[in-house]
């Protein structure tokens, strides 16, 4: 196990990652806190880096790569947007980014990977290319859910034989320039985004996913 600082934020928070089996080939990759109003997302994320730390029985044929919080600045004000009040998850270089309004909570940015933030998490992909990768939310209501992108299907059917969360290949809005589409969608490698219901307690929200996240080694190594 190691731990690397892939970069800064917009205002010098560290951004960090921590990594089991570096010499492992075969890669899940896991993404929390890219809003910063969703924190229960790096809760799961530390609760995992624990379970891996303390039991390396679950990690032996994987490379685990977890980054735990993608946007500091926003959590430190429990705000969904970066400090440049920009949405990270509408803000990466796929096809359907768009530029919309600075008022919306959904802001992509003047331009496509403009933040520091999402520089990281590209760097990381190039850094440590995934062959699965979890990028974890959390929603309102009954909207929570294994979402799909790309090649994930078998993915996210394999969690919810262990969160029992419905499977979906939308989410039932659009999400230009979404990390999802970017990189399930144009890069072709199997994401799920890991919708946490917001209503349920860190500690509930993990005990539902720690085995459904190991499921994703489980069938694709």
């Amino acid at each position: 196990m190691a731990s690397h600082q892939l970069g800064i934020s917009v205002e010098g928070r560290p951004i960090t990652a921590t990594v089991f089996n570096d010499n492992c080939q075969h890669t899940v990759t896991i993404f929390g806190g890219f809003h910063g109003d969703e924190p229960k997302s790096s809760h799961v994320c530390r609760e995992f880096i624990k379970l891996l730390t303390q039991d390396s029985a679950h990690s032996l044929a994987t490379r685990w790569v977890i980054a735990p919080l993608i946007n500091p600045d926003g959590y430190e004000r429990r705000n969904r947007r970066n400090a440049n009040k920009v949405d990270l998850n509408r803000n990466f270089p796929a096809n359907n980014w768009m530029l919309g309004s600075r008022r919306s909570r959904m802001f992509g940015g003047l331009s496509p990977a403009s933040e520091p933030e999402t520089q990281v998490v590209i760097k990381l992909i190039d850094e440590y290319p995934p062959d699965v990768i979890v990028t974890i939310h959390s929603i309102s209501g009954d909207r929570f859910c294994n979402n799909y992108d790309g090649p994930a299907e078998d993915y996210a059917y394999a969690m919810h034989q262990h969160n029992k969360y419905p499977v979906r290949a939308s989410i039932g809005y659009p999400t230009p320039g979404s990390f999802g589409y970017w990189a399930g969608v144009e890069k072709n490698i199997p994401t799920i985004t890991l919708e946490l219901p917001s209503h349920h307690s860190p500690r509930r929200c993990w005990l539902d996913n720690g085995s459904a996240i190991l499921a994703v080694a489980g069938i694709s190594s």
